[in-house]
């Protein structure tokens, strides 16, 4: 049933799964008193002086969340190159050309907001990429995941030991890697790092890929454009280096998604749990 409603919505036009998406999300966030309260929260912390922001913040996220979900059969039903014609802007490619003149790979960092799926997808028109990603547990998922990622120049690599060491390889190459530095990582594998002033369990993986290769670190959002007219691949530079400290690394990482955050609130996932308990943490451990 899944992979039969996956090819249904890949043949429908993306201002459609746009249009459907903003009506599903007001939809989930009118019947989700639980959701409402995590975007209601997340976004005061994120913008406690400006409420103009924040409201603007809330109600474009809405929307937005629905539009990740139903525009997900689109690109992953799609070739990489028509997946790329979707893309009607392409900003700073300069600043990957500059990272990958030194020669030691480049690190991606996207946090969760904007379509990180065609972000990839434009990418690998260009270069190969590897992207981390968390398996999931259903089983036809996983298939639709690994079958529709996982094509042409983009190569996938779990959240475990054996992603970190696909990691490690593609930089040594010489290539790119993607990953969501604001996702929650299992404990024992993040330090606690404040964003936007606030505690949040942080992975350590940015940090250490760049101690271990040098790797240079570039930003990189895929951002929505208006009525379903395509996406803006916008890449940014990142700091210079990494600090050898991971609390400090984190640290560093944390106030570069919050620079990307603010430049479009309206397209951040605020109902996403950032400050949550990671998996594993026992009574005490915070």
């Amino acid at each position: 049933m899944i992979k039969f409603l996956f090819k249904l919505f890949s043949t429908f036009p993306l201002p459609v799964l746009h249009v459907l998406g903003a009506w599903l999300g007001w939809t989930v966030y009118g019947l989700s008193a639980s959701y409402r309260r995590k975007i209601d929260v997340h976004s005061k912390i994120a913008c406690p002086n400006d409420e103009k922001l924040r409201l603007r913040a809330v109600y474009g996220s809405v929307k937005h969340a629905g539009m990740a979900l139903l525009e997900l059969p689109f690109l992953w039903g799609l070739s990489t190159q028509k997946g790329a014609a979707a893309c009607t802007e392409i900003s700073g490619w300069d600043v990957m050309e500059r990272a990958h003149a030194k020669g030691k790979g480049v690190i991606f960092l996207t946090p969760h907001m904007g379509s990180f799926e065609s972000a990839a997808q434009i990418f690998s028109t260009r270069a190969p990429i590897t992207v981390l990603y968390r398996p999931n547990r259903n089983r036809e998922l996983q298939e639709i995941i690994e079958g529709s990622r996982a094509r042409d120049n983009v190569a996938l690599a779990p959240t475990n030991l054996s992603g970190v060491k696909i990691l490690l390889k593609a930089l040594k190459r010489g290539e790119a890697v993607g990953m969501l530095p604001d996702q929650v990582p299992a404990w024992g594998e993040g330090v606690w790092a404040p964003m936007f002033g606030q505690p949040a369990y942080t992975m350590t993986l940015p940090g250490r890929l760049h101690q271990a290769t040098g790797a240079a670190i570039v930003l990189a959002v895929g951002f929505r454009k208006p009525n379903g007219k395509g996406f803006c691949l916008e890449l940014h530079e990142g700091p210079e280096s990494l600090s050898p400290d991971p609390v400090q690394a984190a640290t560093q990482v944390n106030a570069e998604m919050e620079k990307l955050i603010l430049m479009r609130p309206e397209q951040y996932y605020w109902g996403y749990e950032r400050y949550k308990a990671p998996k594993g943490l026992q009574e005490g451990q915070q």
